[in-house]
């Protein structure tokens, strides 16, 4: 597998973990707002809530151990994750303040700082690749006759604990010089201010179509380098308390999302439909709306995003430029919401009565104008310059017939046969709006049959990595997939011509 195909796998398995924040917006944002003055102080049922989702929060190191060895594993097994959950174990362990002052004989005012800060989210990332790595090489392993009881699967939490004990040896001299590194540059990022968020908003969207973004989000959501803007948010007056926070501009790397994917890609998807053949105008509202809707409500842009990514990539350049843009706005003037998964009206609305939250209000006005500008420069720009965005594609190419089948059982089946059967999967896998396939020939894919399924999208990473852009069906179509046999015949699913 190729740097990039890998960097990939790492990017996809991270969304095992985020997936729980969800969980932990809900209780916390309920709780906001049953007691949005006294943060559980005045009701226990707040505080009931907001703790439960501050032990998601709090402990997302070892949710990132677990969640990354489980995502990585080739096969989902949760001897993965209990190797994960093991090597963590040992690792931090070891690499505590007492135990390094301990093992190096020094006193616990000369223990490096950086071991303060072991249980972290980049320590969790490595646990978990290495974990894997170990599960999928080890797991298979028959030992002799007298130790047959610690084979295969039950072998690999013994080697990770061994491995831990490697892992942590190395890094009791290395961690040190990694986690003034990352604090360093998370400081310059920071010390660049609104500016500064506004740069990294202007990347994400431009390493969507790789999906690498997800790395690029860990910098700054989480607690790689010390920003860790998503759990100190959602953290809200404990957050405060600690002084891991500050009103105005914890949430800096999250808020100017909010006028983008609930007000600006919408009028994206207007301006596409009103510059779309006549006689494809009904088609393409099929797809804008619900694509649309999907980036208002939920925050799930991708479906929208490869809708014209391809067709126009100097439209998906300007998009990342306005992203860039929002977020240094709203970051300048302090509008202030978060979100535990993505940038949507619901997550807005659990985060409004967080204590973090300044002027959130703002945010929608800001969208109201952003709608206008999306639309305004989507419009001039596709007539212009005569993008072919959807709809407006010339007539030998045809416009997608969205012929796929409804039910999800035989939809995967056509999918199956469009990427050229088993015989040419060497693995699928699905992240929330993907499907991640490694195939042994991706010269046999037929991607306007894909696109005529339904897909928004079709990406080569290497030689052998494919992306299907499905939207939210991405994960139940692979499921489906991989229920149908090796050997099933698929020469009477029906394609579309």
């Amino acid at each position: 597998m190729n740097i990039l195909g890998y960097f990939q796998k790492v990017g996809k398995a991270l969304m095992v973990p985020v997936a729980t924040l969800p969980a932990a917006a809900i209780l916390m944002g309920i709780g906001y707002w049953i007691d949005p003055t006294g943060w559980g102080g005045n009701s226990a049922l707040a505080g009931f809530l907001i703790k439960a989702g501050a032990a998601i929060i709090d402990n997302m190191s070892w949710l990132f151990a677990v969640g990354v060895a489980y995502g990585m594993s080739k096969d989902k097994d949760g001897a993965a994750a209990l190797a994960g959950l093991v090597m963590m174990y040992v690792v931090t362990t070891l690499l505590s303040p007492g135990a390094v002052a301990q093992i190096q004989g020094i006193s616990g005012d000369a223990v490096p700082a950086a071991f303060g800060k072991i249980q972290n989210q980049f320590v969790g990332i490595l646990v978990g690749i290495i974990s894997a790595e170990i599960y999928n090489r080890f797991s298979t392993v028959e030992l002799h006759k007298a130790l047959a009881f610690f084979s295969g699967k039950r072998l690999v939490p013994i080697l990770t604990s061994f491995a831990g004990i490697v892992m942590a040896f190395v890094l009791m001299y290395v961690w040190p010089a990694i986690y003034d590194g990352l604090v360093h540059f998370g400081e310059s990022i920071q010390g660049m201010g609104s500016v500064g968020a506004g740069i990294y908003a202007f990347f994400n969207r431009l390493l969507i179509p790789v999906g690498l973004h997800h790395a690029l989000n860990s910098v700054f959501w989480f607690d790689v380098a010390g920003i860790n803007d998503i759990p100190n948010f959602l953290g809200g007056a404990k957050s405060i308390a600690e002084g891991t926070a500050t009103v105005g501009i914890t949430g800096m790397y999250q808020a100017g999302f909010f006028p983008i994917m609930m007000f600006g890609l919408p009028g994206a998807a207007l301006a596409i439909y009103h510059t779309s053949k006549s006689k494809n105008k009904e088609k393409v509202a099929s797809i804008m709306i619900a694509a649309g809707f999907a980036s208002f409500f939920t925050g799930v842009t991708e479906p929208l995003e490869f809708s014209f990514m391809f067709l126009a990539p100097a439209l998906y350049v300007l998009h990342a430029v306005l992203t860039g843009i929002s977020v240094y706005i709203a970051a300048s003037m302090e509008w202030i919401a978060g979100f535990g998964f993505s940038a949507g009206l619901v997550d807005m609305v659990l985060s409004s009565r967080n204590p973090l939250a300044v002027n959130w209000y703002m945010l929608i006005v800001q969208g109201l104008v952003f709608f206008g500008i999306y639309y305004a420069v989507f419009r001039t720009v596709i007539i212009k310059f005569g993008l072919k965005t959807p709809g407006r594609e010339d007539d030998e190419d045809g416009a997608s017939t969205t012929a796929g089948s409804s039910n999800s059982s035989e939809l995967a089946k056509q999918y199956l046969k469009a990427l050229g059967g088993h015989s040419n999967i060497s693995s699928i896998d699905a992240c929330i709006t993907r499907l991640r396939l490694t195939l042994n020939d991706t010269s046999v894919i037929n991607e306007k049959q894909l696109k005529d399924l339904g897909a928004m999208g079709v990406v080569k990473l290497g030689s052998n990595n494919v992306q299907v852009i499905l939207g939210p069906l991405a994960e139940i179509v692979a499921g489906e997939m991989k229920q149908i046999p090796a050997d099933a015949d698929l020469t009477t699913v029906q394609l579309p011509s």
